[in-house]
Parts: C-alpha cells; sequence; structure tokens
C-alpha cells in the first residue's frame, strides 16, 4: 500500500491529526517513566537483605533514667532470651534495617582525604550477631574474641577509629575499591572518624542498612563493627527463631523482659517481626507502584478513547470516499488497511516525539528525586505498547469503514 495518498489525506486534516500525535507522544513519554519507576519500587521491594527474615524477631526497650547496670542487665537479659523455647539465638545491637534512622560515618580510603569516598551505616555487633541475622561471609572471617571492645569504653576514650577490624558488604567493598575481588579486599585498611586505620577482616555478601539514606545504590554501605553494645544504646534485642514459631517468641520474649524489672519501658509499637518491620518500611513504594500503574491504565485508556474517537469521525467523513473506492474494486482487506496503516504512521510520529520527551522528563526526574538515568530498552516497551493499543483501538472504526458497501458512492452521487 502506498503512504503518499494517506499522508495528503493526513495533511488535510492537520489538526486532527497533530492532536492525536501530541497524545501519544505524551502518553509515550509518561508511560516510559512511569514503568521505569514502577520497576525501579519493585526491584527496591524485593532487595535482598542479606538477612533471616522470617526467622527474625525484634523487641525495642528502653530505660527509665539512666541505668548505671545496663551492661550486666543487658547480658542477663541475652541469658534469659536466649533459653527461650523455640529461639535458635538472640543479640542486642544499636540499629536494625527497615526503620527510618541510622548510625553513619564518613568512610575514606586514606588517611587525609578532604571528602570521604562514601557514607556508610554502622552496625555495633557483639559475638552472636551474624549468627542472630543469618548474613553471610563470602570473604574473611568473623571477628576473633580479642577484637570486641565494650561500647562505654570506646565513648570515654574518644577513639572511635581505635577500633581494630571492621566487617564490610561486597558493595561497600566494590565502592572502595573497584575491580578488587572480596577476598583481595580482606586485610585493606579504611579511616572512620580518625586517622588510625580499621582493617577489613571479612566482607558480607548482603546487609541492607537501616534507612534511605543515600538512595538506592548507597543500600548496601554497610559495615559491622566490634563493638558490644547494651540495652540504653537503641534498645534493640533481636532474636532468631525456629520456623513458625515467631509470634510464640515475640511473647514469650516481652513477658520474660518486663519480669527483669519495672524500670524500663518495652515499646510494644516497635517490636515485631522483622517481615512486619520490612513490610510497613516499603509501604511507600508499593502504595507509589500501585498509583504509578493506575496512572498508566488511565492514559492508556484515554489515548485508546481518543484514537477510536477520531477513528470514528474520520470513516463518517470519508464515507462517500470509501463507497467509490469499494465501487472501484477495493476489498474491505484494503480498507482496513488502509486505516491500520494510517494510525501506525500517526502512532510512529507520535512515539517519537514522545521518545525525546520521555528522555526530557526523565532529566528532570533526575534532577528532583534523585531517579536513575532511564534504560533504553523501556522506550521499545512503551513504542510497542502504544502500536498495539493504536492497532486495537482502530480496528473497530476501520472494519466499519471498511463494511461500507459500493452503492453508498451512487446515493451519495
Amino acid at each position: 500500500m502506498e503512504i503518499r495518498p494517506i499522508l495528503s489525506t493526513l495533511m488535510r486534516h492537520k489538526t486532527a491529526a497533530a492532536l492525536i500525535v501530541l497524545e501519544i507522544a505524551l502518553t509515550c513519554a509518561i508511560i516510559s517513566n512511569a514503568l521505569f519507576m514502577i520497576g525501579d519500587r519493585l526491584v527496591q521491594i524485593r532487595e535482598n537483605s542479606g538477612i533471616s527474615e522470617k526467622e527474625l524477631v525484634r523487641v525495642q526497650i528502653t530505660a527509665i533514667g539512666n541505668d548505671a547496670d545496663a551492661v550486666a542487665r543487658t547480658r542477663t537479659d541475652l541469658a534469659v532470651l536466649r533459653a527461650i523455647p523455640g529461639v535458635k539465638d538472640a543479640t542486642i545491637v544499636n540499629q536494625v534495617p527497615f526503620v527510618n534512622t541510622s548510625w553513619n560515618s564518613g568512610v575514606n580510603i586514606t588517611p587525609k582525604q578532604e571528602q570521604p569516598t562514601l557514607h556508610a551505616t554502622l552496625y555495633m555487633a557483639e559475638e552472636h550477631f551474624l549468627d542472630t541475622f543469618g548474613a553471610k561471609l563470602v570473604a574473611g572471617r568473623n571477628f576473633n574474641a580479642d577484637e570486641y571492645l565494650d561500647y562505654d569504653v570506646v565513648q570515654k576514650s574518644g577513639e572511635a577509629s581505635a577500633v581494630p577490624s571492621v566487617i564490610i558488604t561486597r558493595k561497600m567493598a566494590e565502592k572502595l575499591f573497584p575491580g578488587v575481588s572480596p577476598a583481595n579486599v580482606i586485610g585493606k585498611p579504611i579511616y572512620t572518624d580518625g586517622m588510625a586505620p580499621t582493617r577489613i577482616v571479612g566482607v558480607l555478601d548482603h546487609f541492607v542498612r537501616p534507612g534511605r539514606q543515600g538512595g538506592p545504590s548507597a543500600r548496601e554501605y554497610t559495615m559491622v563493627l566490634p563493638i558490644r553494645t547494651h540495652y540504653n544504646v537503641g534498645g534493640n534485642y533481636v532474636i532468631r527463631t525456629e520456623p513458625g514459631r515467631r509470634a510464640e517468641v515475640l511473647r514469650a520474649a516481652v513477658t520474660a523482659l518486663r519480669a527483669q524489672g519495672n524500670d524500663r519501658i518495652i515499646l510494644d509499637e516497635n517490636s515485631k517481626s522483622f517481615e512486619e518491620l520490612r513490610n510497613a518500611f516499603y509501604q511507600a513504594p508499593r502504595s507509589m507502584a500501585w498509583l504509578l500503574g493506575a496512572v498508566c491504565v488511565g492514559l492508556l485508556l484515554i489515548t485508546a478513547l481518543g484514537i477510536v474517537g477520531l477513528a470514528s469521525f474520520w470513516v463518517q467523513q470519508r464515507t462517500k470516499q470509501i463507497g467509490i473506492r469499494r465501487a472501484l474494486g477495493a476489498t474491505k482487506g484494503q480498507i482496513l488497511r488502509y486505516f491500520q496503516t494510517e494510525n501506525f504512521l500517526l502512532a510512529g510520529i507520535g512515539i517519537a516525539l514522545g521518545m525525546l520527551l520521555a528522555f526530557a522528563l526523565n532529566q528532570l526526574l533526575m534532577s528532583k528525586y534523585e531517579l536513575p538515568r532511564l534504560p533504553l530498552f523501556y522506550l521499545p516497551i512503551g513504542a510497542l505498547t502504544l502500536w498495539l493499543l493504536g492497532q486495537v483501538a482502530v480496528f473497530g472504526p476501520a472494519r466499519r469503514a471498511a463494511s461500507v458497501p459500493p452503492a453508498i458512492a451512487t446515493r451519495s452521487a
């Protein structure tokens, strides 16, 4: 089929053609970026946290005033928690994943850097940390017994940089030492709060930071320090349970801790399973994904209705022309292909313009919301979606046009 007659017809209906092209262009730009944002949110929601979430519960506790026996009471608490039926292990930690606050520190690879290489979160760990969380080392080792320091001692000395060793994640290692394998990172020094080096002794496969500081790319900039805390530092008891016993263990843990004295408060709203913490943490991205999905469906519906309306209008306007073509021997299939080709051309022009708008919109989103650059493969996805939508939408009016009998031309003469 020749394209020239179709283009000639479209030029005689410039306003209507321009409106449908503009509608398709805007839809293409918005759909491409919306699909990308949905995909980005889904990646965040499905991220590998690096911990045994389905076996973990958290109990958060705080003292009423100062507690001079916080260290001793913490040891007693941990012994009580580990003795509860159904408990595999328990630990105390300054912070946990899937909350919106975190402890962070700049990290350098040389002692006199003016700007840190990255900002990482820091977990303060006692001997049961890795076993409780179920975190996996891909290189190096866990801390030795003589490497652990007490939190109060470190605080009094004011020399956090004197911590002898650190465990970091694979992502953090890749950022600090690009192109270096995890095994070859072991033994390298890093610098946090001062000039003394802290040497890397282990690399974790995954371990997410508590909040979203630094954006998605920094989710696993995590380091673990061998510092024993007590319940007055964050107040997070993390308990690893046998499968299917989280609710039972959580109730027993709360009861056991309350029995240790009435001068402490258990924060019930924060004491829950890690799956509940994760679901609450990702509620906003999940809602955004659903909202963007609804926007996509609405835009596609509006675009489809616009194509149907325009095609129906053109069929009505060209009834005589169609009848003459049918009288001259044009088949129903040829009439159908004419309208579908016409729509394909309009959609193609709109999609080409929409791709440019998609890039412009992405640049705006990158500058305002720290969104990554739009991957190119989202453009053909948006283009194919709109081409298919256009063909489906125009099929009904085109079929009616193909059904115009040749006698129409005679009656209209």
